[in-house]
């Protein structure tokens, strides 16, 4: 299934997933070059939630950028399987090596604003990610690593606990909606 079929089945369960998917679609149509973060205004992204085997904690980093505990996640860059992507970022910012997806399909789809900011001393401006989330499986035994370019911790939090967690107060609905979602799965 490519990236257009797979948001065409996705099944909005609000009106956030309503709206973003809808407006996910018509960027499709507009733009050519959405899995590139050449696009200056908006591109693919891929995000993890992952959970470990009882679906009652997940694994968060300390992301340098937002200074604040977030789930894993990255750019597209011309990758159209954005739960290859997910997968490889999850691994990459958490140095967890066995991962499975819980589907393969996204549980979540959002579009999000991304403030302007230096990284690795370039300034990026403000964008939109068009996000598809994947719910990945972790053995909760097996050791973190963070990616110091990215991020300074991995850790492993209860699922209410994530909530409180991240400093973002408009990701605390996207974290509760996963925590509904990996318990239904």
């Amino acid at each position: 299934m490519d990236l257009r079929e797979t948001i065409l089945a996705y099944v909005p369960v609000n009106e956030q997933e309503a709206g973003d998917r809808e407006l996910m679609l018509r960027a499709m149509e507009r733009f050519d070059d959405l899995l590139l973060r050449q696009n200056a205004f908006m591109h693919f992204t891929a995000s993890a939630w992952i959970v470990d085997s009882a679906r009652a904690h997940t694994v968060m980093v300390w992301h340098n950028i937002y200074k604040s505990w977030a789930w894993t996640g990255g750019h597209a860059d011309g990758e159209a399987d954005l739960l290859r992507v997910a997968c490889r970022e999850a691994g990459e910012e958490t140095g967890l090596t066995r991962l499975e997806p819980l589907c393969d399909q996204p549980i979540s789809l959002e579009i999000l604003p991304v403030s302007a900011h230096v990284k690795r001393g370039r300034f990026v401006s403000a964008h939109l990610h068009l996000n598809l989330t994947y719910a990945l499986l972790a053995d909760a035994d097996e050791p973190l690593q963070a990616k110091p370019d990215e991020n300074s911790g991995v850790k492993w939090f209860g699922l209410e606990e994530a909530l409180s967690a991240t400093r973002e107060e408009d990701m605390r609905p996207i974290y509760a909606k996963l925590n509904e979602k990996v318990r239904r799965l």
